[in-house]
């Protein structure tokens, strides 16, 4: 994509949870600094950045790409804790974190960095392979899934959806999320659980995110 659109925003570093546009995303706040950066999120622009850890340490390194999640639900609980709904807006990679004085990182970030139009539709023998490979995967996990709900799902919410909640690492899920295409999100994704469900113990997998 031509040209840059930089802003600011407040960073939620979350490994293992990624937020792709037009996804939602629930997320159970707790912690002071995230309390504080949720505050101020609704008392401004009502927006944070999800991104993911790249490693361990205090603060830990980023990837360099992320999702922009709009506000559009949030409770706050009489201990200050915060229940919120982010719904995803577009996609992207950080420019430089600034130190602003808060508790909780914050950075400039180039919002032009990906392509995020509304896609065009899958193929329909890609759509039915996601399918297919999602019903096995369900099956090798034991999950109670309504299959019937989930054909009904346009096929954005259904790879994403998968690439959102599927028990994968941090570094498979972020590969997702790099993805420029549907259509190659569809493939990679399909992989992924062809991959996770063939290796030996792969379907001991623990629980997947909330």
């Amino acid at each position: 994509m031509m040209g840059s659109k930089p802003a600011r925003i407040p960073l939620f570093p979350l490994a293992g949870a990624i937020l792709f546009p037009r996804a939602q995303l629930p997320l159970h706040i707790f912690e002071p600094r995230y309390r504080d950066m949720v505050r101020d999120a609704l008392a401004g622009q009502a927006r944070i950045g999800m991104i993911q850890p790249s490693g361990s340490g205090e603060p830990p390194p980023l990837f360099q790409t992320g999702c922009v999640g709009e506000i559009v639900g949030a409770e706050e609980l009489d201990d200050g804790r915060f229940n919120i709904v982010l719904q995803g807006s577009n996609r992207f990679r950080l420019i430089a974190e600034r130190d602003l004085g808060t508790d909780y990182r914050q950075a400039d970030v180039d919002l032009a960095a990906y392509d995020d139009s509304e896609p065009g539709p899958l193929a329909l023998i890609q759509r039915a392979e996601v399918e297919r490979e999602a019903r096995r995967f369900g099956d090798a996990l034991g999950l109670a899934v309504d299959w019937g709900a989930v054909g009904q799902l346009d096929d954005e919410m259904l790879v994403n959806a998968i690439a959102q909640v599927a028990p994968f690492d941090p570094g498979a899920k972020q590969a997702l999320l790099e993805e420029p295409t549907l259509s190659g999100r569809a493939d990679l994704v399909v992989q992924l659980m062809q991959f996770q469900r063939l290796a030996p113990g792969g379907a001991d997998v623990g629980q997947t995110l909330q």
